[in-house]
């Protein structure tokens, strides 16, 4: 269906439209679509008629099976030559059930035109209330998008709020974990720092150790002020005042031009000797009074008030430590000269030099059991001995002179070595002190080139012949000395010849943990077969220092070391080679 209308004036136009709306009514265009056609008609029909002239208006209706097209073309009667501006167009759909006759027949109508103009306001009423409802629903989805608005902006407050808490949740974890880990490296470094000040026994290495723990992670200085008596602290001398203040109060000081504010530190001034540096003096307090104190200056502008506390506590342990290397120096001191007063002189015999050498543990209390000693017998004998009473202690030395005063009194009546340990023997073992002994003794006669020896659980004499040999005297010695056993010890015999030389020596100069007796003892008969014939005949003395150096320069000796060396002259006796 086509059909074709000419507009000249504004009643042409709006019969146009009005057929057209009815014809688009016929032709089954929905409501919406059709007011928006007539809508769009009307205002290209008012631009025509603004222009003025003829103009055509015409309306296709094409139906299918499937649907239909409705079509309005608008364009000039007569075209110009010169207008290039194409026609106007405008498509909708139509129901497939449409009554396009009908359509036609009341195009014409004029009561058929009026109801489609009234159709056409119905339409327009209908459209204006959907838009009413439309514009209902769009302020009802347009409160609900602001409530949702405001559901969403409380949420990220929320979760702001959330984040900002969990931030400081992690800042405060941080920091107590920061916190934690400061402790425990404090709590390591106290251990550690402890475990070295303790583990010495000299006073001096531990002063030298506590700069070297401190500077630079705690302090930028450290000073050690020991007192030499009690009137030292009092004196102060060129000492911070602060420090001459911890010495008399016992309490640590802190000397700067601002409080401190530490635990347990009094705050004082500056210091006069230096007032532009914070100090922090901690006593060094023992049991009866405090024996020095150490001054700190901090590693940046100040301590921490947990710094402080350990740097007390450390200094606490140091004080121990202090008064122990001190004390145990006392006694060393003491010891080593109860030791010494308890060696033997050693005698001048002709065609015989000795010379002994009696070194103490560089470890422990140095109190031991080694002894040596020579003398003579009625008959003109020289009786040597070498001995080492088992354990360390005041009791040991005290055991090993009743041992030398009660050999010296079993020699008078001219017993040999073997019957001398063997008295030895029972009078140890009827002690019962749980103490027992090790001893070689060896004897020497001005007129028999034979060396008489015996031992008793000792290490075996080591001969060193004039033609530069060396024989360790191993044959089969006695058991040791105050154990429950019944024996008698024999002697043994060599030929010795001028200018042999008799090692007798402690298991202190041979035996090291590592290694065990044996390989010493063979080190000491290496050492001693490299001396020449002239060395140990001129200066015996020196060639017992040059024999103790290799062997002990390179570790540091749990026991005891006595070393006794017997040289027969190399002139005025007969010469005789030694027996194998």
């Amino acid at each position: 269906m086509t059909r074709t209308w000419h507009v000249r004036t504004i009643t042409d136009a709006a019969q146009a439209r009005i057929a057209t709306a009815r014809l688009a009514a016929a032709c089954g265009v929905t409501t919406v679509e059709r007011t928006r056609l007539v809508a769009a008609l009307t205002a290209q029909l008012r631009q025509c008629l603004t222009k003025g002239g003829e103009w055509r208006v015409g309306v296709a209706a094409t139906l299918s099976p499937g649907g239909g097209d409705f079509s309005v073309v608008v364009a000039a009667a007569k075209r110009r030559p010169d207008d290039r501006q194409p026609p106007w167009r405008a498509s909708v759909p139509c129901a497939e059930d449409a009554d396009v006759s009908g359509a036609e027949r009341a195009a014409d109508d004029p009561a058929a035109l009026a109801e489609a103009l009234f159709g056409a306001d119905e339409d327009a009423a209908l459209l204006l209330e959907r838009l009413e409802e439309q514009e209902g629903l769009v302020a009802f989805h347009r409160e609900e998008l602001h409530q949702t608005n405001q559901g969403v902006l409380a949420l990220h407050a929320e979760l702001d709020a959330a984040g900002r808490a969990q931030r400081d949740l992690f800042d405060a974890e941080q920091q107590a974990r920061k916190e934690a880990e400061n402790a425990r490296g404090r709590l390591t470094f106290l251990a550690d720092a402890s475990a070295a000040l303790t583990a010495s026994l000299n006073h001096e290495a531990i002063v030298r150790l506590l700069p070297a723990l401190l500077v630079p992670r705690y302090a930028r200085t450290v000073d050690v002020w020991l007192f030499d008596d009690v009137d030292d602290a009092l004196r102060g001398g060129q000492h911070p005042a602060a420090a001459v203040l911890a010495a008399r109060r016992g309490r640590p000081q802190y000397a700067a031009d601002h409080p401190g504010n530490l635990p347990g530190v009094d705050d004082q001034p500056p210091s006069a000797l230096d007032p532009g540096r914070p100090l922090l003096c901690i006593p060094l307090l023992t049991r009866r009074a405090s024996q020095g104190v150490l001054t700190l200056s901090p590693p940046d502008e100040r301590w921490d008030a947990d710094d402080a506390v350990m740097l007390i506590e450390l200094t606490r342990r140091a004080s121990i430590a202090l008064e122990n290397a001190r004390r145990f120096e006392h006694n060393r001191d003491i010891a080593e000269t109860l030791q010494r007063a308890l060696l033997t002189e050693l005698p001048t015999t002709p065609g015989l030099t000795l010379a002994a050498r009696y070194l103490p543990a560089t470890r422990g209390l140095n109190i031991g059991g080694d002894w040596y000693d020579a003398f003579r017998q009625p008959d003109g004998s020289l009786i040597t001995v070498i001995g080492d009473v088992t354990g360390h202690g005041l009791h040991a030395a005290v055991m090993m002179s009743q041992l030398r005063t009660a050999l010296r009194a079993y020699a008078v009546d001219g017993s040999s070595p073997g019957q001398l340990l063997t008295r030895l023997h029972l009078f140890l073992h009827r002690l019962r002190l749980d103490l027992y002994a090790t001893a070689v003794i060896a004897r020497f006669h001005p007129d028999d080139p034979t060396l008489t020896w015996a031992a008793a659980g000792h290490p075996p004499p080591v001969l060193r012949t004039p033609d530069g040999r060396v024989h360790t005297l191993d044959a089969k010695p006695g058991a040791m000395l105050g154990i429950p056993l019944k024996q008698e010890i024999r002697d043994h015999t060599v030929p010795l010849l001028p200018g042999s030389t008799l090692a007798l020596y402690t298991d202190g100069l041979v035996e090291r943990r590592a290694h065990g007796i044996d390989p010493g003892i063979r080190r000491l008969a290496e050492e001693l077969g490299g001396f020449r014939p002239t060395e140990l005949d001129e200066d015996l003395e020196t060639s017992a220092d040059r024999l103790l150096h290799p062997l002990l320069h390179d570790c540091e000796h749990d026991d005891d070391v006595c070393l006794l060396l017997c040289h027969v002259h190399g002139h005025g006796r007969r010469q005789r080679a030694p027996e194998s």
